[in-house]
């Protein structure tokens, strides 16, 4: 594991946090403290805290500093990254460390309560108990004060690891806030990102051009220079502008844009629904024969219909993602048409739209790009305000296609 952060000295575990040098150091001031109290030393005063809350725009590396904290804690090293507490923190698997990542649109209070009970036991490894949330956000507010109340009474060896969009810290209650320490992450710069690709082997152009499109998001850089169909469905997305010629077209690229994103959303989800779905019912005896496999069958009905529901919201939250990515990539085009409006010296976001770019910037003023890019940064907010995607993508086809 390559050192690819700001700071020369970092432990490997924080390699892959590019741009992030101040919040490597605060992580890396902690680590160390921490180590001093497993030792039974006294740290520096306020180095160590028990609860930690990690910000930062999508794509920032929130989960993957949380996860590097995590395994720089119960590292021996600090974060040597090759040590069996690096390897099995990183891949989630360590015994001493749970990791919360929804897969609907909340987080229930029975997982809360229980993942809680389990975070206040003495550590397996005589280090440190330590409870991640990924998209802390989506606590429910019941869900919110069962870990109020762990976050107000720690065990001794127990850190709180929350992860929160910059958007929406506000969703996580301000008594819980108010109890962590803030880890601010950044949108990493372009040539950052294009930096990691090229030493993850992605060749130079391939990076550069999967950077600037990625919008500062390292995951989705990573996939548009991996997959063919991610480049695929952001290409059908950057023809929209040019297909809104007449009114009915704005109904029918509405139509192929939420079944595009549906049918991407079932791509991902399938796949684990059928595996699920399978594992469930061979504990419950599936395949088995005589009473006792029959009366065990029939006892799983109930577990089932909870797998369904939560099968049920993951692909909801996975559609509501998909369509999301869409729209991202779309007001990123509407931005460059602006910026071309207005003469702005500013690298373009689609570099491979440029021609399409230019059509637009003629035909439109600076205010009728920007009355476009904001319906469709609206459009994001409609939807998630729980607005039916349909609906609010129509409604931001009509405004793009208007004079």
């Amino acid at each position: 594991m390559s050192a690819r952060v700001d700071l020369p000295d970092a432990p490997p575990v924080f390699a892959t946090l590019i741009g992030q040098g101040e919040a490597v150091r605060m992580l890396m001031t902690a680590a160390t403290a921490a180590a001093a109290i497993v030792r039974g030393e006294t740290p520096p005063p306020g180095a160590m805290t028990h609860a930690w809350l990690f910000t930062g725009p999508p794509g920032s590396g929130r989960s993957v500093a949380a996860r590097a904290f995590a395994a720089a804690l119960q590292c021996p090293q600090g974060g040597c990254g090759v040590c069996s507490e690096c390897h099995t923190t990183l891949a989630g698997t360590h015994a001493d460390v749970r990791t919360v990542i929804p897969d609907g649109l909340s987080i229930s209070v029975e997982l809360m309560r229980e993942l809680v009970r389990q975070a206040a036991s003495a550590p397996v490894g005589e280090r440190w108990q330590v409870l991640l949330v990924e998209d802390a956000d989506r606590l429910t507010e019941r869900a919110a004060n069962a870990l109020l109340k762990a976050v107000e009474e720690p065990s001794p060896r127990t850190v709180f690891l929350l992860c929160t969009p910059s958007t929406h810290p506000d969703d996580i209650p301000v008594t819980i806030r108010s109890r962590c320490r803030q880890v601010t992450l950044r949108t990493p710069s372009a040539e950052a990102i294009a930096a990691l690709l090229v030493a993850d082997g992605i060749d130079t152009d391939t990076a550069a051009w999967a950077a600037a499109a990625s919008q500062g998001h390292i995951g989705r850089a990573r996939r548009l220079a991996r997959d063919p169909q991610a480049r695929e469905r952001r290409a059908r997305v950057l023809a929209i502008p040019r297909a809104l010629r007449t009114i009915g077209a704005c109904f029918d690229e509405a139509k192929a844009l939420v079944d595009a994103t549906d049918a991407e959303a079932k791509e991902l989800t399938e796949e684990q629904d059928a595996k699920e779905r399978s594992n469930l019912e061979l504990a419950y005896g599936a395949g088995g024969t005589g009473k006792g496999a029959t009366a065990a069958l029939r006892s799983a009905s109930g577990a089932l219909k909870d797998l369904e529901r939560r099968q049920k919201s993951r692909a909801t939250r996975t559609k509501r993602d998909a369509l999301d990515r869409a729209l991202v990539d779309l007001a990123g085009f509407y931005r460059d048409v602006l910026l071309r409006t207005l003469g702005a010296p500013v690298p373009p976001v689609h570099g491979d739209a440029t021609d399409d770019v230019a059509t637009a910037a003629a035909a439109w003023t600076p205010d009728a790009a920007l009355r476009r890019l904001e319906a469709v940064l609206a459009c994001r907010s409609a939807i998630d305000a729980n607005v039916k995607p349909q609906i609010a993508i129509e409604a931001m086809m009509a405004t793009l296609y208007r004079p």
